[in-house]
């Protein structure tokens, strides 16, 4: 069943997590799983230290610099229930860092802190904010 796009805001926020899609140089799709928050109409994730990796400087950063649109997509999946199936693909485009304001950058700290109790006692890199183009989505129960 198609969802609505209040349906779709609750299923992304919900989500604890979703696979971020970036359009890479040469054309082809660049999918990472990726932490992130809802605040207010915005998605903001983090370019953590938490986790390991070689460098902060991200593939994501790099084609984001080269193309600002992406891709979020969010899902539920039960292998035993199909009808608690569900995703949302958010057209996403990210704002560059003079749009987004200190008061902003705070708020989605905060959210992501929030969200996941493995950023509170640690500092992010970077955080990526993006606007919200279009949603759509589906869901299994009628």
């Amino acid at each position: 069943m198609r969802l609505s796009t209040d349906d779709c805001w609750s299923h992304v926020r919900a989500a604890d997590h979703g696979v971020l899609c970036t359009l890479n140089e040469k054309g082809t799709v660049d999918a990472v799983p990726v932490c992130f928050a809802v605040v207010g109409k915005v998605v903001a994730t983090p370019i953590d230290t938490v986790k390991p990796k070689r460098t902060t400087e991200l593939g994501r950063l790099h084609n984001l610099a080269h193309d600002a649109s992406a891709t979020l997509l969010c899902d539920h999946w039960d292998r035993y229930d199909w009808s608690r199936l569900w995703w949302v693909r958010a057209h996403v485009a990210r704002r560059s860092a003079h749009d987004v304001s200190n008061a902003m950058r705070e708020e989605c700290d905060a959210a992501l802190r929030g969200k996941y109790a493995q950023y509170r006692h640690t500092e992010f890199s970077d955080i990526i904010v993006f606007n919200v183009k279009s949603m759509v989505g589906w869901s299994g129960l009628g």
